[in-house]
């Protein structure tokens, strides 16, 4: 199960305690928010996309984010096209409700949103749909070894 592989990932840096294990879901941006009691745009929801060459590349943006299919494109020469739940399992490595950018399959692709900028701490899940872990911006750019930030999300009016 993957909140195992997230649970031994964090390990390594002494961070295993940290994890939230919830009671209730977490699987979307409101669950998880009314379960760890903050905004739901501090939730670092982990978005799944398919890559031209058949690869995964993920996309953490803030909760209230909302993908820009022409900032996608532009910034990445192609559609914006999610991964099924089923797609999500095999090439990421985690279920929807709980992908996150920690602990993925050797290939997959991690880019940061600009939309997360406008905090000091984020909620990421780790792995299950009843999980969820509180870093730093540095902290998920350390953990989760983004290729790049971007700039392809567009925020609510």
């Amino acid at each position: 199960m993957s909140i195992e592989k997230v649970t031994a990932f964090f390990a390594q840096y002494g961070l295993e305690n940290r994890i939230r294990v919830l009671e209730q879901s977490s699987a979307t941006v409101a669950l998880a928010a009314q379960a760890l009691g903050c905004p739901p745009e501090r939730i670092a929801k982990t978005l799944s996309f398919q890559r031209s060459d058949g690869g995964a590349r993920l996309v953490v943006a803030a909760g209230d984010a909302k993908i820009d299919n022409h900032k996608y494109k532009a910034q990445f020469g192609e559609k914006a096209k999610m991964l099924t739940p089923e797609q999500a399992v095999t090439l990421v490595g985690h279920a929807v409700g709980g992908v996150c950018p920690f602990a993925v399959n050797e290939g997959v692709e991690v880019c940061l949103d600009a939309s997360l900028r406008r905090f000091e701490t984020v909620f990421p899940a780790c792995g299950s749909s009843n999980s969820a872990i509180e870093l730093t911006l540095p902290e998920l750019e350390q953990y989760s070894r983004p290729r790049q930030w971007v700039d392809v999300c567009k925020l609510p009016e």
